[in-house]
C-alpha cells in the first residue's frame, strides 16, 4: 500500500504500543519518538491528540475524536494532520467548512507541543514523502459536493467499486452552504402536512423561473423522480422531514427541511453532508482529498479513468470503467464569471473557492458540449462582508426585506432575479432581512446567523431601527411598514406587491426583532456541460461519450435563466442517483 492510500485511511502510529480508536476501530502500533498529549473543544466534543516528536521533528500524531462527523470534521482533522507532518507547521488556517474541528485540532496539537517545549513554525523539514497514487475501480467520481456524493453512494451500494476524488481537504462542497431545502412534489411529507402539489405544477414552476429556456425533458425527469429521491434520503438515515416550506416562485409549499436534534428546522446543506458523509464511510468508500483532476483518460472513444495532481504534488490515476463528473460550478472564479458576464464584476460570492470550472477545461477536452454558461444566479439574500448565505425559506416563513429608507420595495418571495434586481435599485444595493422571536425560536439557520454576529437585535422596532442606524425619518417608516404588513398578513392580500402570503410563522407584530443586511451575491451557475436525461455527457456532434456521466451544477439545461430555490438540492439527488445507477451498469 502506498503512503498516500495510508494516509488516506488514517494508518496512525503511535510510542511503544499505544491503543488508539477513530470511529470504531482500533488499532495498536508501535511507534519511536516521546509523546506528548494535548485536548482541546471541537464542534461536537473533545479532540484528544498525542504528538510524537524525535530531535526536534514532529514525527507522528493520532487523535481521538468524540462526535466528529467522518466527511466534514474528519477529513479535515486528517487533512490538517498531514499538512503538520509535511510542513512541521501548525500556524495554518482552519479549513473552511469545518473551522471548530480544525481550530480544536490545532488548539490541542499546540498544546502538546507547548509541553514539548517546540514551535512548530516550519524551520524543521516535514518527515512525510509525497507518492504518486495509480488505482482501478469500477466507477470514479470526481467531486465530493452532495451530487459526487449521491453518486458514490448509489454506486457502493449496487455493489461495484467506486473512488471518491475531491479537490478540497473535506467533502461537501456548495452543497454545505445550501440553507433552505430540497423540492419535491407528491412525497409522503405533503400528503402527511396536507400541501396539495403535482409533478406537473413542479415542472410548470421550473420551466416558467427558467424563462422557458430549460431542457423540458430534464425538468420533467427531476420532477418525477423527486418523490422517490425524498424517500431514498429518508432510507440513507437523511429525512427531510421538518415542515414543508416555500421559495420564491413556487406554486406549493414543497420545500422539504431537516430539522436539528431539538426540532429547529435547520440548513439542509450541512445535514446531508453529514448524513450522507456517514454513509459513504459505513460502505468504506475510498476517498481522496486535495486532489485536482485535469484529465478524463479515453480509451477507444470511451471515458476510462481521470488523472491528476494531489495536493503536494503527486501523480494522481484511477482507472474505470465508468467516470461522473460532479465538480460543481464555477462561481467561486471570478476570471470565468467576469469573462462570461462583464456586468458581474465586483459582485461577493457564496461559493466555495474550489468551485471553480475546472471541468469546463477537461470535458471540452473530450469534446463535450455546453449549455448556458452565461446564466449566472444572483441571490438576493447574502451578507455583503463575507458572502454568506441568508436562507430564502425565512422570507417564505415571514420575514420581510426593508430598505435604508425603512419601507418594503418589493414581493419578498418573488424569483431571486427579479428580488436581486429590485435591491440593486435601492439606496447602497443592499437592505435588510427582519424577522421576529417567533420565527428565531423555531430556526436553527436564524441562531446559526445570530452566533456569528451577523444580526443585529431589539426589543421594539424603535430599539431594531436604532441598531440598524436608521434617522427619525427611517424609524417612523419602519413602523408603519411593519403595521401595514401585519395588516396584509391578517386579510391575506399583499396590496403593494402581490406577494402570496400563505401561512407565515409570524405577522411580525411583536417583538423582540432581528435584522440582518443582506444584499445580491453571485450564487448558481445555471449552465454546464450537456447530459441527457440518463446524465450521460452529450459531444458536440450531440451524441452520448461512451463511459462519462455527470451530475449536479457541473451540468447545464436543468434550471434555464434562473434557478429556483430548493431546486439545486433536487437536481443533486436526483441526478446524482440517475448517474450512480447508469454509470454501475
Amino acid at each position: 500500500m502506498s503512503t498516500l492510500s495510508k494516509r488516506i485511511i488514517s494508518c496512525i502510529a503511535c510510542v511503544g504500543l499505544v491503543a488508539f480508536c477513530i470511529w470504531g476501530s482500533t488499532y495498536v502500533v508501535e511507534h519511536e519518538g516521546h509523546q506528548y498529549d494535548g485536548a482541546a473543544d471541537g464542534f461536537a466534543g473533545e479532540i484528544k491528540v498525542s504528538v510524537f516528536v524525535e530531535d526536534g521533528t514532529i514525527t507522528d500524531i493520532t487523535y481521538q475524536t468524540e462526535g466528529e462527523t467522518p466527511s466534514i470534521g474528519g477529513s479535515a482533522i486528517k487533512a490538517l494532520r498531514t499538512k503538520i507532518l509535511k510542513t512541521q507547521n501548525t500556524q495554518i488556517d482552519a479549513i473552511s467548512g469545518a473551522t471548530y474541528s480544525s481550530r480544536g485540532f490545532l488548539s490541542a496539537v499546540n498544546t502538546a507541543l507547548a509541553e514539548a517545549g517546540i514551535v512548530a513554525d516550519g524551520s524543521h523539514k516535514g518527515n512525510a514523502a509525497s507518492e504518486d497514487y495509480e488505482a482501478t475501480a469500477d466507477v470514479v467520481v470526481v467531486g465530493g459536493g452532495g451530487a459526487g456524493m449521491t453518486a458514490a453512494i448509489t454506486v457502493a451500494e449496487n455493489g461495484k467499486k467506486v473512488i471518491l476524488l475531491e479537490k478540497s481537504d473535506i467533502l461537501g462542497g456548495n452543497t454545505s452552504r445550501a440553507s433552505s431545502g430540497m423540492n419535491a412534489a407528491e412525497t409522503h411529507y405533503e400528503k402527511e402536512q396536507g400541501v396539495e402539489d403535482s409533478v406537473d405544477l413542479f415542472v410548470e414552476d421550473t420551466m416558467k423561473s427558467g424563462k422557458e429556456i430549460n431542457d423540458p425533458e430534464l425538468v420533467r425527469t427531476l420532477a418525477e423522480n423527486t418523490s422517490e429521491a425524498i424517500d431514498w434520503l429518508d432510507k440513507e438515515n437523511a429525512p427531510l422531514s421538518g415542515p414543508l416550506g416555500t421559495m420564491g416562485g413556487l406554486s406549493a409549499k414543497r420545500t422539504h427541511r431537516p430539522t436539528d436534534a431539538e426540532g429547529n428546522v435547520t440548513s439542509v446543506g450541512n445535514f446531508l453532508v453529514s448524513a450522507l458523509g456517514v454513509r459513504l464511510d459505513e460502505l468504506g468508500v475510498e476517498i481522496i482529498t486535495g486532489a485536482t483532476v485535469n484529465k478524463i483518460i479515453m480509451e477507444d472513444g470511451k471515458a476510462s479513468g481521470v488523472s491528476g495532481i494531489g495536493e503536494y504534488g503527486e501523480n494522481i490515476t484511477v482507472h474505470a470503467n465508468a467516470v461522473i463528473v460532479a465538480t460543481g460550478g464555477f462561481g467561486g472564479n471570478m476570471d470565468r464569471i467576469v469573462a462570461l458576464r462583464p456586468d458581474l464584476a465586483g459582485y461577493i460570492s457564496t461559493n466555495v473557492a474550489t468551485a471553480s470550472g475546472d471541468a469546463i477545461d477537461f470535458l471540452g477536452e473530450v469534446g463535450a458540449d455546453f449549455v448556458d454558461l452565461e446564466q449566472i444566479q444572483l441571490h438576493p439574500t447574502v451578507i455583503p462582508t463575507d458572502g454568506a448565505l441568508v436562507g430564502e425559506a425565512l422570507r417564505g416563513d415571514g420575514a420581510i426585506l426593508v430598505n435604508r429608507e425603512g419601507v418594503r420595495f418589493t414581493n419578498e418571495t418573488g424569483t431571486r432575479d427579479a428580488v436581486s434586481a429590485a435591491e440593486v435599485a435601492q439606496t447602497g444595493g443592499n437592505v435588510w432581512l427582519i424577522a421576529n422571536e417567533e420565527m428565531y425560536e423555531g430556526s436553527a439557520v436564524i441562531k446559526k446567523l445570530d452566533k456569528s454576529g451577523y444580526l443585529v437585535k431589539g426589543d421594539t422596532l424603535e430599539d431594531l431601527a436604532a441598531a440598524m442606524e436608521f434617522d427619525s425619518n427611517a424609524t417612523s417608516a419602519l413602523l408603519k411598514t411593519v403595521e401595514t404588513w401585519s395588516g396584509y398578513v391578517a386579510s391575506g392580500t399583499d396590496a403593494d406587491f402581490s406577494r402570496d402570503i400563505g401561512t407565515p410563522l409570524t405577522d411580525l407584530s411583536s417583538g423582540p426583532y432581528y435584522a440582518v443586511n443582506v444584499g445580491p451575491g453571485i450564487h448558481h451557475c445555471m449552465g454546464g456541460v450537456k447530459i441527457n436525461t440518463d446524465a450521460q455527457v452529450i459531444s458536440t456532434d450531440g451524441t452520448p461519450i461512451p463511459g462519462l456521466y455527470a451530475c449536479g451544477e457541473v451540468t447545464g439545461g436543468i434550471h434555464g435563466a434562473n434557478r429556483l430555490g430548493g431546486n439545486a438540492v433536487a437536481d443533486i439527488v436526483v441526478f446524482g442517483r440517475i448517474a450512480g445507477e447508469n454509470a454501475s451498469k
